[in-house]
């Protein structure tokens, strides 16, 4: 295995570190980025899962946002050793149904995740507003609250546009990039 091959695995193998009542901001993409969310029904079906797989352990969603070939969101664990098998969970359903939908059986469909474990209030805020300016980092939309796959519209109705903007006046996210999320042809 040359060097650029190891490297290449350990980014998509990392280490992970589990904390109990901590707050996550997690980055999945599917394998080799293939568009495996593209259909609308899987986005939703992909938030239902997502939403159910963190309740059944306890978990609260903060923020996420799904696009066609990865997704993110923030999350506060109530004991971190569940986060592996949230993801088995949701990724093993997908993978399952997906591949049967589509008549690949064993295919991989997902990478391994990257979290981040959120250190302070400017941490928190900064993936916050990432999360929510993704689709527009990526084309889809022009405005985040055209965007349907994200968290940003529930902010809107819960807290107002006003609120939302002020944290992304006090926490701006241009030039922030996650590891793994790299499209520079796309800037923000």
């Amino acid at each position: 295995m040359t060097y650029n091959q190891k490297t290449e695995q350990k980014r998509h193998q990392p280490f992970h570190l589990y904390l109990d009542k901590q707050i996550y901001f997690f980055s999945v993409h599917a394998y080799h980025n293939v568009p495996v969310l593209k259909n609308l029904n899987r986005k939703s079906g992909f938030k239902q899962k997502l939403k159910e797989t963190a309740l059944e352990k306890q978990c609260n969603i903060i923020a996420w946002v799904i696009l066609d070939n990865h997704y993110h969101f923030m999350m506060k664990t109530n004991k971190g050793e569940n986060i592996p098998d949230i993801f088995k969970r949701i990724h093993g359903a997908t993978s399952f149904q997906w591949n049967k939908e589509d008549g690949k059986r064993g295919r991989k469909i997902w990478q391994s995740y990257w979290d981040y474990c959120i250190r302070n209030e400017s941490d928190y805020w900064t993936r916050f507003n990432y999360i929510h300016h993704n689709p527009v980092k990526h084309c889809y939309v022009e405005r985040m609250e055209d965007y349907e796959f994200s968290s940003f519209n529930y902010y809107v109705k819960s807290k107002g546009y006003e609120w939302l903007m002020s944290a992304f006046e006090k926490y701006p996210v241009i030039d922030y990039t996650v590891e793994g999320d790299e499209d520079k042809s796309l800037k923000t």
